[in-house]
């Protein structure tokens, strides 16, 4: 099966253009189907290929020599979409010159040039930002939002839920995805006045196809009991960030360990495939590709320090919901829940 070519913004990103260009090739060479409109300076990019000679014949390169800054502003970054990367590879997807965009760059900047240029769907108030976290389950659980929305009220959070179900589909095969809400407790008095809303225009959806199991703590989202954690954007990248520390702070605390005499590297050699299974379950680019749900289009955000091999899975992240064809998922669920179904109080 052919896909449309993906556009990648080959200036985004810590890592700069031959990270970007690597993480590609490594992508293709997994499925040689990808094609790419690679975006960004020429000739770093012709340079970048050199090492790659089958990207040849599956990319097209946009020249764009400026690109939004990590630290620029949203609002700057719209003015200047028409001559940057970034904004140069979301136009594609706008223009159907690309099916999907993938960017390392700013997130801020990323989300307001692709809401501005693709809108938000038909009956959507807002996108969200979606990504995958690691659990001891057989999958991975999808949280959103992940800091696209600050406040989002009972409708937010129901759409939210529709299009991480969408995306859970895609990413686990489970047709039910189970489905919760964050909250500071499982009783159902517990929350905001907004999440209670939410909840209970969830348990009265019966034509939705996910499986609504109520609310999840904090301390429960990586513990494989769930496919979908809900929430707005303050709280979820909080979490986000506390989960990314924490996994952090153990790897640095067992390296620390085993590094403090001779008895404990003995240990470390003794556990080193326990350890290495560790740190491939907790690295970020082993789980990076961090979707906005609710476009007409596909964007994907790279993580800014991702190397090559999490580009790489950026790139089949979008691929994937090209070929699974997420919008349309979300268009069928989102006629589930009509008007009427936003009136409970």
């Amino acid at each position: 099966m052919s896909l449309p070519r993906i556009a990648i913004d080959a200036m985004g990103g810590d890592e700069g253009v031959r990270t970007m260009i690597d993480g590609a090739a490594m992508a293709r060479r997994r499925h040689d189907r990808f094609k790419f409109l690679l975006v960004g300076d020429e000739e770093r990019i012709k340079k970048a290929l050199a090492d790659h000679p089958g990207m040849s014949g599956a990319s097209e390169i946009l020249h764009c020599d400026d690109f939004i800054e990590g630290d620029e502003k949203p609002s700057r970054a719209l003015r200047r979409a028409k001559t940057t990367s970034m904004g140069l590879a979301v136009d594609a997807v706008k223009r159907g010159e690309a099916g999907a965009a993938v960017s390392a760059g700013n997130t801020g900047a990323l989300m307001a040039i692709s809401k501005l240029a693709l809108r938000t769907m038909p009956g959507l108030d807002r996108p969200a930002l979606a990504a995958l976290l690691p659990t001891l389950g057989d999958n991975d659980v999808i949280m959103l939002d992940l800091g696209a929305n600050r406040e989002c009220d009972a409708r937010n959070l129901v759409q939210f839920a529709i299009m991480g179900a969408a995306y859970s589909r895609i990413v686990t095969g489970r047709e039910r995805p189970r489905t919760r809400l964050l909250n500071i407790g499982t009783e159902e008095t517990k929350g905001t006045e907004d999440i209670q809303n939410a909840a209970e225009i969830l348990r009265g959806a019966t034509g939705l196809d996910m499986e609504f199991e109520g609310y999840v703590e904090a301390d429960k989202i990586n513990r494989g009991d769930c496919d979908v954690v809900v929430c707005d954007g303050f709280s979820g990248n909080i979490a986000l960030k506390a989960i990314e520390g924490t996994a952090r702070f153990v790897t640095d605390l067992l390296r620390r360990a085993f590094t403090s005499s001779i008895r404990s590297k003995v240990g470390f050699l003794v556990s080193r495939p326990a350890t290495e299974l560790l740190k491939h379950h907790l690295d970020p680019n082993n789980h990076n590709g961090a979707v906005f749900l609710g476009l007409n289009g596909v964007v994907v955000k790279s993580h800014g320090s991702a190397d090559a091999t999490g580009v790489a899975n950026a790139v089949e992240v979008a691929a994937r919901l090209l070929e699974d064809d997420i919008l349309n998922r979300i268009r069928k669920d989102l006629g589930e829940v009509g008007s009427e179904g936003f009136a409970a109080k």
